[in-house]
This record gives structure tokens, sequence and C-alpha cells, in this order.
């Protein structure tokens, strides 16, 4: 008898153990070697974003199968309730899916029964996964191995959502629920005050359902400037674990802006 089929991800591990998932949004590049880059920097996740960025489906594929290898779980926002993109991700290389602008418990449920294999959910069936190296595996055991491998992720990005928080986190198959910090705190009334005092309430409250619920708490839009500095080292002080940390093309701008500046000082 055939051993039972394992899969590894990173980031579910790192949050499983009480400490920081780290990881990296992807809108620009379009080869493998971001995992090489990803996995050297330390990160535990790739955040690709179908959402806002223009990379072809097949080219994520390519990307979190990459990935996955490396050792650096591919994870994949898709655009709102497309769960139809949301499938074919985890069919062809994903290890979890975020979700945007989940506002009801609803639209939560929608979401796990579009991405956890029964009895957890009632994604659709397949056969070949990348996640097996594309081996003949029951499909019993490979789908089971693929939801306790396989993160959902749900962004909370208004007030609307933050009111229905509670009944959010509480909807099985749930893993982590993702504050979107810049459309939060516009919906709030604070555009760009990340530390507002009503922004950090309302990750505190989030933090508050996740621990009541047995989800974790995560964070984006947090890099880039002292205000974004200060609300991440608040965020994660209150217990947020989860944490997108910066984009390809946001670090590639802060060093070469650091360098550039470096390289006019000698002449100076």
């Amino acid at each position: 008898m055939s051993a039972s089929p394992q899969l590894s991800n990173p980031v579910a591990e790192r949050l499983k153990k009480g400490e920081l998932a780290l990881n990296l949004m992807v809108r620009h590049a379009r080869t493998v070697d971001i995992a090489l880059a990803a996995r050297t920097c330390g990160f535990d996740g790739l955040f690709f974003d179908l959402q806002h960025g223009v990379i072809p489906e097949h080219e994520v594929s390519q990307m979190a199968v990459a990935a996955m290898n490396m050792g650096v779980a591919p994870l994949v926002r898709v655009p709102e309730k497309d769960y139809a993109a949301a499938l074919r991700m985890l069919d062809n290389g994903a290890l979890g899916i975020i979700m945007p602008e989940v506002t009801t418990a609803e639209d939560a449920r929608n979401s796990v029964a579009a991405c956890k294999y029964p009895p957890v959910g009632n994604r659709g069936a397949f056969g070949g996964w990348a996640h097996f190296g594309y081996r003949a595996v029951p499909a019993p055991e490979a789908r089971k191995a693929i939801n306790d491998a396989t993160l959902l992720i749900l962004m909370i990005e208004s007030k609307a959502a933050l009111d229905n928080i509670e009944t959010i986190a509480a909807v099985p198959g749930v893993d982590v629920i993702h504050i979107g910090t810049n459309d939060l705190s516009t919906d709030l009334g604070h555009p760009g005050e990340l530390s507002h005092p009503e922004v950090l309430a309302a990750v505190e409250r989030v933090v508050k359902a996740c621990r009541a619920h047995g989800k974790f708490t995560g964070v984006g839009g947090l890099y880039g400037g002292a205000d974004a500095a200060k609300a991440m080292a608040a965020v994660v002080k209150l217990g947020a674990q989860f944490i997108t940390s910066a984009s390809e093309w946001n670090l590639m701008l802060a060093a070469g802006t650091e360098r550039v500046k470096a390289l006019r000082a000698l002449a100076t």
C-alpha cells in the first residue's frame, strides 16, 4: 500500500506555531525566478494578485508550481466572488485563495464551498494535480491532503464587513481573516491614517473574533512610510500573524531609491 500523500504549506505551518507568516505580493513579476528570490529573502508565501494585477492565470500557475516545489506557499487573490478563478488556481498549483470584499457570512460560506473539498466544502472534482507531481493519487487521499494544506483567506475591507466579523469568523472552513487596511481605513472615514485609533480598534475586534473561532488574523497594506511602520508594530502586538509584507515593485523602488541616493552622495 502506498503512503498517504503529503503536502506542505509553509504559511500554514508558521501560523500554527504562533509565528508570523510573511508574504510577498506579486503584481509584475512574470517568471519563476520570483519564487527563488522569495525563498532567498526568507518569505513564507507568495501573494499573487489577480484582482489588481494583470499577470495571466497561466503564468501565475507556472510561478505557483515553482514556488510550491521551492518551499514557498503560492497564494492567489482572485477578483471579488470569482469562484471559477479560485477553482482554476487551486487545481493548477495554488495552496491558498485570498477572497476579497467578503462582507457577510454567506460570502464566507460560498468561498468555503468553492475552495474546499467535501466534507468541508463543495469544490469540483479534479485529478492530475501538480501538487503531487502529477502522480496518480487516489481521490479520497488526495482531496484530504489538499484540504489540509489549502488556506482560505477572506479579506475584510469595509465597515459592513467589520459589523459582521463575528459571524464571518464563525464559518467552518475559513482559515484566515485578512484586513485590507487601506480600504478599511477609507471606509471608516480615515483614508491613509493607518495607525488611527479607530482603525486599530477594528483590527483588535477582528483579532478577538478570530481567536474566539480558531481563525488567524492577517493584515496588508502596511508598508512604506512611518505611519505604516507604526501601524504594523501595533497590529502585530495585537495578534496579527498573516502579514502581506510588501510587493516586489515596492521593494525594488525602495532599494533603488536608497542606492541612487548613496551614489549621488559620492559626488557631493
